[in-house]
């Protein structure tokens, strides 16, 4: 394989999916923390959830500035990377008395919880690894 062809999309791993332990509040039918089922995604999802997220905010003499929701950003990438459970599931978004896969991820979980899940989505995603990290790699 020549050092161009590295490149090709077949040549590229594609999704990554892996379990993590959201909470340790849902349990298997043994006892036992249940994992969730995490996925990466690609860029064009990444925008789908950026824009979804943006608002346009209106400033002086009526022009319209774009502005993202940080929150409402996280959460739409959260939720859009899990697999399992099945957020968008209308018995499970019922049983907690909410409409939208978001508004049940807020609802489902403890703080630290909804924050481990976003830092874990991110990591997933390639948001985690911090540039000089990557310098130095490719150095060594």
């Amino acid at each position: 394989m020549s050092e161009f062809s590295l490149f090709f999309a077949q040549n590229v791993s594609c999704d990554t999916t892996e379990e993590f332990i959201v909470s340790t509040r849902f349990k298997d039918k043994d006892g036992k923390p249940a994992a969730w089922k995490l996925r990466s995604m690609t860029e064009d999802e990444n925008q789908e959830c950026r824009k979804a997220a943006t608002r346009k905010i209106k400033g002086k003499n009526g022009v319209y500035t774009p502005e993202i929701d940080a929150n409402d950003y996280m959460a739409k990438l959260m939720t859009a990377s899990v697999v399992y459970p099945d957020l968008k599931n209308a018995e499970l978004q019922r049983s907690y008395g909410v409409l939208g896969a978001e508004a049940l991820l807020r609802k489902m979980l403890l703080p630290g919880e909804f924050a481990a899940l976003g830092e874990r989505v991110q990591a997933l995603n390639g948001f985690g690894t911090d540039m000089n990290e990557l310098v130095d790699e490719v150095k060594n």
